[in-house]
């Protein structure tokens, strides 16, 4: 299935009547598996109580079996294409956790989801599963020979919240196979995916880990929070994974993780997230498109462990491109939408500038790894193709848990996220003037940055005081100049690179005014025969 498939089959909104009822770096902590102990909240005489501890305790068990893919879809839902799989609708007078802030809606399987996934309600700490029936779908034209057997398992599971109007409900936050989730807040459309982790990604031997089972809490009826559990699984690693959501005009999921890895000297990426980027306006792809821009995200802002604020537009390369990102104690991470004007692009179905940015917290002492972002070349624009997670510099190592906890925060725009000026548009063109016959020369090119924000306006008297500061660790820069542009109350910068002989170079690029830094790091790969 389509990720924009996707989009239509899982977003929206549930009416109803509210009722009363380059390379940066964190560390995983590492230790060696300790047992657990039995719940102290059950009393003598009650029954265990469901707790983080306990998923734990299975992940560490199902490490120590020999690996399964699991139960195989029945015939009925292994054919169940995507057309008729869209055409499948939760009931939602059928949903659970009524009499809650929130509302739970199981996904059908079939399409692209071929993961049974079994799901749990908890309440008063005692798991009781959702039982499959037929009675909680609205089927559509879809058609099956006979009823589902109660254990057929779901795709996934959609929650609802009063996001934007107290008296109806609306989807912030879903959980699907094999393993990711999204988040959402108000007045925006689900966009980047968030993932529970990869494993050697970017590499022939990626392994991609599924849910094998998640846990919902049953909150108390006035709250604003609930928690969800994990089961996690695959041929490299098991894992247990806690979410603490928090449903407020900026919602926030803390998440813990503790791995368990079956395979030694594997790539783990940590808090992965997955956005789309087809095209902005440093791109030409879209010469025969009526939308100006296609992306879920433009860029990936990163705050090192000095501070330092770092923006790397993002890219639909040639060719598979793994860039990383050295760091010690990165404070936080995400992908962003800055683009927030329909205008750029012109798409009255998905609506890429009401998409979140999804930031990322670490919780805990990440310590020496790096920021690693893949991006792949695509053709398609209804799917993810460009992920960026942190990787240990530490190897993992068979017999030790690996833990780690962060926040992921779902922004429409936030000015603590890169709080100087920032890098509002990037351009590129070829450095002959325009309409010259002069040759296009391959190993040269210009840059355009545009900054906005921060305390530029205080410069636009003074225009001359402000230095701009780019550079390449290849090749030369030609010519660079600065403007102060009215029209974004900033500056405009532009700089001019030769490549000479070399094929690649990194560029980065910055403002400030004598010692002081005005503006947030930009950064860029440029390969000289790769086309605008």
């Amino acid at each position: 299935m389509t990720e924009m498939n996707r989009r239509t089959a899982l977003s929206g909104m549930l009416t109803l009547t509210a009722v009363s009822t380059s390379l940066h770096m964190p560390a995983l902590a590492q230790s060696q598996s300790q047992g657990t102990t039995a719940n102290p909240a059950a009393g003598p005489n009650l029954p265990p109580r469901l707790s983080f501890a306990d998923i734990t305790r299975r992940a560490r068990d199902l490490n120590a079996a020999p690996f399964t893919a699991g139960p195989t879809l029945p015939d009925q839902l292994a054919k169940l294409d995507e057309e008729n799989w869209r055409d499948i609708h939760f009931r939602s007078d059928k949903s659970f956790l009524t009499g809650t802030n929130f509302r739970v809606q199981p996904i059908h399987l079939g399409g692209a989801y071929r993961h049974p996934l079994t799901i749990n309600l908890v309440r008063d700490g005692i798991a009781t599963p959702i039982p499959y029936a037929s009675n909680l779908f609205d089927y559509g034209h879809t058609k099956f020979d006979h009823n589902l057997p109660v254990n057929s398992g779901f795709a996934g599971v959609q929650l609802f919240s009063r996001l934007n109007d107290p008296r109806l409900f609306d989807l912030f936050f879903d959980m699907t196979s094999p393993s990711t989730f999204r988040l959402t807040g108000r007045d925006q459309h689900m966009g980047v995916n968030a993932r529970a982790l990869t494993i050697n990604a970017g590499t022939p031997e990626e392994d991609i880990p599924f849910f094998r089972e998640i846990w919902i809490e049953t909150p108390e009826a006035t709250s604003d929070k609930l928690t969800l559990y994990a089961l996690i699984d695959s041929v490299s690693i098991t894992g247990a994974m806690k979410i603490d959501l928090n449903v407020s005009a900026t919602p926030q999921a803390d998440i813990s993780l503790t791995l368990y890895p079956r395979k030694a000297n594997i790539k783990i990426g940590c808090a992965p997230l997955a956005t789309l980027f087809y095209a902005s306006e440093s791109t030409r792809k879209l010469a025969k498109d009526h939308r100006p821009e296609i992306h879920d995200s433009d860029g990936l802002l990163m705050n090192s462990g000095t501070g330092e604020w770092i923006w790397r537009p993002l890219r639909n390369p040639d060719k598979l491109t793994t860039t990383a990102f050295l760091d010690q104690n990165i404070r936080g991470f995400g992908f962003i939408q800055r683009d927030r004007n329909f205008d750029h692009y012109q798409d009255l179905d998905a609506h890429y500038e009401t998409h979140p940015s999804l930031w990322i917290e670490p919780q805990d002492n990440w310590g020496n790894g790096r920021i690693e972002m893949v991006e792949r070349p695509t053709a398609d624009i209804n799917a993810p193709n460009v992920t960026a997670s942190w990787v240990f510099t530490n190897p993992v190592q068979i017999g030790n848990a690996l833990s780690f906890s962060y926040r992921m925060t779902a922004y429409a725009d936030h000015p603590r996220l890169s709080p100087n000026a920032r890098v509002i548009n990037t351009f590129q063109e070829n450095t002959h003037t325009l309409g010259s016959s002069e040759p296009i020369t391959p190993t040269k090119r210009r840059f355009i940055l545009d900054f906005a924000g921060g305390d530029l306006s205080y410069y636009q008297d003074n225009p001359q005081s402000v230095e701009f500061v780019p550079s390449t660790t290849s090749g030369r820069i030609i010519k660079k100049d600065l403007v102060y542009n009215p029209a974004i109350n900033g500056f405009r910068a532009q700089f001019d690179v030769d490549l000479g002989k070399e094929g690649a170079t990194d560029l980065r690029a910055f403002l400030r005014v004598g010692n002081r830094t005005l503006s947030e790091t930009w950064t860029f790969p440029w390969i000289a025969d790769e086309p605008i």
